[in-house]
């Protein structure tokens, strides 16, 4: 009787521990999706960002060079 008690509380202890052991991984896994899908985020903003900068500077370099080539043939024509 107490080999099948100790053999019964055996198992029990090995589902329980099982049980934790599969949540912990689970738990685990879902903290590495949200790090990896939080970097993944991080990397869209940045590249936006960069992206945003360069689209500001070629407008402006676009605006620069036309004004100064506006001013040249005016004066070429004026002159």
């Amino acid at each position: 009787m107490r080999m099948r008690q100790s053999l019964a509380q055996f198992e029990q202890a090995f589902y329980e521990e099982s049980m934790v052991d599969r949540a912990r991984r689970e738990r685990l896994a879902n903290t590495a999706q949200q790090r990896a899908r939080k970097r993944e985020l991080e990397k869209i903003h940045k590249r936006g960002s960069f992206r945003f900068a360069l689209l500001v500077l070629t407008l402006i370099a676009t605006a620069v060079i036309v004004t100064i080539v506006m001013f040249r043939t005016l004066y070429i024509v004026m002159g």
